[in-house]
């Protein structure tokens, strides 16, 4: 069992009281991880500016992203919360697990994005050229390597917490990947 607790509304402060309220009437509850970020005045108004912001990644490019390097950092937590997410914006169970190994037969411009954040997150960065070639061949701008980029940063500050704290995880766990690519 973990020794990190998630807070509860009363344990938070104002601020993060309105916040968890306007979540609960979003999202009908307030996941565990925005929860923990309210431990701090500021992380969560915070994380949530910084998942909430423009980007020109449309949602299924988005979820690739977060599979992706949910799957590489080992968060179950992102891994079940995407999961779910990733079916909401049409995704099967099987291309979920694929997207989760780093690739995406299933859709050559998906592959490659999946290819091209699996390659970043395992190099810190340094992304090879064949898997920069392949992105920018795809389709893909330098703008949208850097939303890419800024969009594997937020799902790295969440993997990380929930690495670092273990606290329970309340969506349905993902299933286990067998082999992973990524």
């Amino acid at each position: 069992m973990s020794k990190f607790t998630v807070p509860t509304r009363d344990e938070v402060s104002a601020n993060n009281q309105a916040i968890f309220d306007n979540l609960k009437s979003k999202l009908g509850f307030v996941p565990n991880l925005y929860a923990y970020y309210a431990k701090s005045e500021t992380a969560l108004n915070d994380y949530l500016t910084l998942q909430g912001r423009k980007t020109t990644l449309n949602n299924k490019e988005k979820e690739v992203v977060n599979l992706v390097t949910s799957q590489i950092n080992g968060c179950e937590y992102c891994q079940a919360a995407h999961t779910a997410i990733g079916k909401m914006n049409g995704f099967s169970d099987e291309q979920i697990l694929e997207i989760r190994g780093g690739a995406a037969a299933f859709d050559d411009k998906l592959n490659a994005l999946a290819t091209f954040t699996a390659d970043v997150v395992n190099n810190r960065g340094r992304a090879s050229e064949a898997a920069k070639a392949a992105f920018f061949e795809a389709g893909y701008t330098e703008v949208n390597l850097i939303d890419t980029v800024v969009l594997i940063g937020d799902k790295i500050i969440s993997n990380y917490v929930h690495n670092l704290t273990g606290f329970a995880i309340d969506f349905p766990a993902a299933p286990v990947l067998e082999t992973a690519t990524a």
